[in-house]
């Protein structure tokens, strides 16, 4: 078996909230159905879902990759009228990362590697 990608399910405790969110992100919404809606930017896609779990949010943690962490923090410290918090940039001995916690309670770590 040759795996060509590798997508995951967000679950949205508001799914409207969660749409919103990913937009002002600068992902691009399709909806896949009712209940599905598809994200993508670049080569990065992934699901949100009419869900929720608590447990599951609050135990969800995800890498996005970026080269430069600046203009990350930049679009994420723009975001209005959403339920997320984040932390500052972050530095680490491997790159940078800011810890961003989405309106589901799911956290993104938002990361620069170093070269």
């Amino acid at each position: 078996m040759q795996p060509s990608d590798l997508r995951v399910f967000i679950p949205s405790k508001d799914y409207e909230e969660s749409q919103s969110f990913y937009k002002a992100l600068g992902f691009q919404m399709e909806p896949a159905s009712d209940d599905l809606t598809i994200f993508s930017k670049g080569p990065c896609t992934f699901f949100l879902q009419r869900f929720f779990n608590e447990e599951l949010a609050k135990n969800l943690m995800l890498q996005l990759i970026v080269s430069d962490i600046q203009e990350a923090f930049d679009v994420i410290s723009k975001i209005r009228d959403i339920d997320i918090r984040f932390e500052p940039i972050k530095s680490e001995p491997w790159g940078k990362v800011i810890y961003l916690w989405g309106p589901s309670g799911e956290l993104w770590h938002v990361t620069e590697f170093s070269c």
